[in-house]
């Protein structure tokens, strides 16, 4: 969907210009022995009105020369994020970020007890592209010239860790209404590093629980993971996140093997102040030659992001499956899964899908099992759902695409939106029908027991099994061009 700028570009040059490297005191060192930290410990006050980034990128460093530790803090609020001005015309940032919660190389357990605690992003920031004054300055498209700001590469950021990394019961607050924006940046909108949780190249085992990470220039969850076979992987799991509002993506998956999310909802992206393409509630987009593969979804929400609510579209990316999700699409496609063995079992969806994977093996092919496909507006927020950029139309775009199986799935469409548009899809075992005057063209292979209603061309499908179509049976048979 989109090429970002390296990832790697924005964290060595921030580090470099922004970070904030010193060494604790006596006490931080006798803290450091016994593996807890606070905040408080490096002069936090956690009374939501003091900048406490200092003291977190303080905490970030005693962790990281400790191997780890177990970081704990208090339900109150803490304001972060701040920028130091450049003074050169050709730094690439003329309003550095500054460093927060930085975990790096840690060999031992790495765990953030956030006991309800809120990370907010302070007022007044800036975020785009500036002049060295501060002045907004607009390049033409793509830029990847000097002027970049941001408040934080990342509120917490956990890299190359091998004893494992634990995050949970947090809140973390981009505050991107209190920001000032700047120009676009990257290739289209604001490809700048600005994101609630960033996990990179960690070796062991990822943990997230009930973290609630809003509202971020960018995304509210980075993860470029490793990728390589192993016999055992180490657990990776996301549980309870919601990842809301946020400019870019709720998550952005550039690479990794075996990523579980449970109970998760990554909804509104781009419904705040800015958006950045793509938009979606999660990117699952292979960069900087890393693989994405066998990735698990369930009981998770992807529901009006300004893009898909789903997108798979780039790099070498393979492997997704999606259980009890629900799919709302309301201003872009639902899910666009243009990618292999991506599965979708008992999924609710709203709004159109498009691009699904088509492949001769059918094993490789998208599928659908027993999900539900519906056209409600009263389903959507604001009671949009998305059919291309029309005021109806079919509910699965899938035009060349080869062996696309629906298996035991209910389109039940009461208003406008129509029963897919296919010419080489397998429907095994489904109930469809159609409200909306319009015709479809679900044309392809019918296996098992099928009952169709609605305006339909089947114009060159073969009937494998038994077709009821307008209560009209049909058994066994190559269509013509009757019209049912």
């Amino acid at each position: 969907m989109t090429m970002n700028p390296s990832r790697r570009r924005f964290f060595q040059s921030t580090a470099a210009a922004g970070g904030i490297a010193v060494l604790g005191p006596k006490a931080v060192l006798a803290q450091q022995a016994a593996g807890t930290f606070t905040p408080e410990m490096f002069g936090a006050k956690g009374d939501g009105v003091a900048n406490d980034s200092r003291a977190f990128a303080m905490l970030g460093h005693a962790v990281s020369e400790a191997g780890g530790g177990t970081v704990t803090l208090r339900k109150t609020t803490y304001i972060v994020g701040g920028q130091t001005r450049a003074v050169a015309p050709t730094s690439l940032y003329y309003f550095s970020p500054v460093e927060l919660m930085v975990f790096k190389g840690c060999t031992k357990p790495v765990t953030v007890r956030g006991n309800g605690a809120r990370l907010k992003c302070a007022d007044g920031l800036r975020y785009g592209v500036f002049d060295l004054e501060g002045r907004r300055v607009d390049k033409p498209m793509p830029y990847l010239g000097p002027g970049v700001a941001a408040p934080y590469n990342a509120m917490i950021r956990a890299e190359k860790c091998s004893g494992g990394i634990e995050i949970s019961d947090l809140e973390l607050d981009g505050n991107l209404p209190g920001l000032v924006i700047g120009g676009p940046y990257g290739d289209t909108g604001r490809q700048i590093p600005t994101m609630g949780i960033a996990l990179l190249d960690n070796s062991g085992p990822e943990l997230i629980r009930e973290v609630h990470s809003h509202h971020h220039a960018m995304d509210g969850l980075l993860i470029d993971g490793l990728d390589a076979a192993a016999p055992r992987l180490p657990k990776r799991l996301i549980q309870g996140l919601r990842s809301e509002y946020n400019g870019r993506q709720g998550a952005s998956i550039i690479g990794g093997r075996g990523y579980v999310f449970e109970r998760c909802k990554f909804n509104h992206t781009g419904r705040s102040v800015i958006e950045s393409a793509p938009a979606a509630g999660v990117d699952i987009e292979a960069e900087n030659g890393k693989k994405n593969r066998d990735h698990r979804f369930m009981d998770c929400e992807f529901i009006d992001n300004v893009g898909c609510g789903l997108v798979a579209d780039s790099g070498d990316s393979d492997g997704g499956t999606f259980t009890r999700c629900t799919f709302v699409g309301t201003t872009a496609w639902s899910i666009w899964p243009f990618k292999p063995n991506f599965r979708f079992n008992n999924c609710r969806i709203v709004g159109a899908v498009v691009n699904a994977w088509g492949d001769k093996d059918v094993e490789r092919a998208t599928q659908f099992s027993d999900c539900l496909f519906l056209d409600d507006p009263a389903l959507a927020p604001g009671g949009k759902i998305y059919y291309g950029g029309k005021p109806s139309g079919p509910v699965v775009e899938l035009s060349q695409g080869l062996n696309v199986l629906f298996r035991r799935c209910t389109f039940r469409l009461t208003h406008q939106g129509q029963l897919p548009w296919s010419w080489y899809a397998i429907y095994e075992d489904c109930k469809m029908s159609q409200h909306s005057p319009g015709q479809a063209f679900p044309k392809g292979k019918y296996r098992g027991y099928n009952v169709l209603t609605g305006n339909v061309d089947l114009y060159g499908t073969w009937v494998g099994g038994v077709l009821v179509a307008n209560g009209t049976r049909l058994e066994k048979v190559q269509m013509g061009g009757k019209t049912w």
